[in-house]
């Protein structure tokens, strides 16, 4: 039993903690080469299609659109590309009304996937990237996304994710997340390549985009993936920004996690090839113990550890290490359990990363549940916004 616990302890550590060093290690060790590359000429830029896919977004229709014509880039190289299939609150009518914009609409609501396989068959333009309605660019996000095409061995192009209001158990928690997130996107990119890309911003090659099967819930994650199986690297440019507002609360952010849970549980399958550490040595790596353990060993070995650590301090009641960790185990889980009950009021931030925490996991198994009862849906589930 004590064996148990301390692999099982381990096996949450390496998940957050480990790995991280790991890759720090390995990347100063044996990192790619990646230089910074200037920002091309104007006459070099290649041509990007801004595509916005989006499912009953009115709200966030004009000021998306204002946030993209303060883009810079030259307009004419620039397309914005809206995909509205399915919406029936307005909003393809609101996007209409401005000339600049192009619209593709379908009244059937098919699924994100299929909106966004039949826009991307529509680009004529080198370079799709990929954005939210909801989400917000930083001006310079398109030249720096677009530098880094200039080296041929780049396949995509993966942005950063920020929390735009923080003020919430739901916010603090998110931005802490994206923040930890970013940091360790920057390591895996130094060591290999990028492993995944968020959907709120991520650009590929249109010649190597392959449309996803309709069913596709993670479409960003299996998108990205497949292009680094290609042997193309996924960059990782921390100045492009997409700015989001949080979840209204972190049980409406809890209906967003098991959604990409049991996605999550779908790209593994899908993408067990990158098991093989043969064929994909450093990819492999990467995509065990950052996805792997992060989505299905770390969950498990939580849930499991807490009966395990309770019979340890059971039968082994005078041993002060294993009483001290459990009154910190207790510790943790007695905070985030104040988190939940607290999460409408102002409470202190040291509640916001317990609880976020062990929502997350525990939204994991939940997840997990969904996709061995194959009742994950593909059209998307909107989780309340905080704004």
């Amino acid at each position: 039993m004590i064996y148990l616990f301390w692999i099982l302890l381990f096996l949450v550590i390496y998940s957050y903690a480990v790995y991280p060093v790991l890759l720090y290690v390995f990347g100063y060790l044996f990192g790619r080469n990646r230089k910074k590359l200037p920002s091309p000429d104007t006459e070099q830029l290649p041509g990007i299609t801004l595509l916005v896919t989006a499912f009953n977004e009115r709200d966030f229709v004009d000021e998306k659109i204002r946030n993209s014509e303060k883009l810079k880039y030259p307009a004419d190289k620039l397309t914005l590309l809206w995909v509205t299939d399915g919406s029936n609150d307005g909003t393809p009518e609101k996007v209409a009304a401005y000339p600049q914009v192009k619209l593709m609409h379908e009244d059937a609501r098919r699924g994100k996937i299929h909106a966004m396989n039949r826009a991307a068959q529509a680009v004529d333009s080198d370079i799709i990237v990929f954005c939210d309605a909801n989400t917000f660019l930083t001006e310079d996000t398109l030249i720096n996304i677009a530098r880094h095409f200039q080296d041929p061995k780049i396949g995509c192009v993966a942005g950063e994710k920020q929390i735009i209001d923080s003020n919430s158990a739901a916010g603090a928690g998110e931005g802490a997340y994206w923040k930890y997130e970013s940091t360790i996107k920057k390591l895996d990119y130094r060591f290999n390549t990028t492993l995944g890309a968020a959907g709120e911003l991520f650009a590929v090659r249109k010649n190597l985009y392959e449309p996803v099967e309709s069913d596709t819930v993670l479409d960003d994650f299996i998108i990205s993936l497949r292009i680094a199986a290609q042997g193309y690297a996924v960059a990782y440019e921390p100045g492009a920004i997409a700015r989001e507002f949080p979840s209204y609360s972190v049980s409406e952010e809890m209906k967003r996690k098991v959604r990409i849970a049991a996605g999550g549980f779908q790209s593994l399958k899908r993408l067990s090839f990158l098991l093989n550490p043969l064929k994909y040595p450093r990819l492999a790596f990467q995509f065990i113990s950052h996805k792997v353990f992060r989505w299905l060993i770390c969950p498990l070995a939580l849930l499991v550890l807490i009966p395990v650590h309770v019979a340890v301090v059971w039968f082994n009641p005078d041993n002060l290490l294993y009483v001290i960790l459990a009154i910190a185990h207790l510790l943790v889980y007695t905070t985030a359990l104040s988190g939940w009950v607290l999460e409408q009021q102002k409470f202190p931030s040291v509640f916001y990363l317990p609880y976020y925490f062990v929502t997350t996991n525990f939204a994991q198994i939940r997840g997990l549940a969904r996709y061995l009862k194959k009742s994950q849906t593909v059209n998307w589930e909107r989780a309340k916004r905080a704004r």
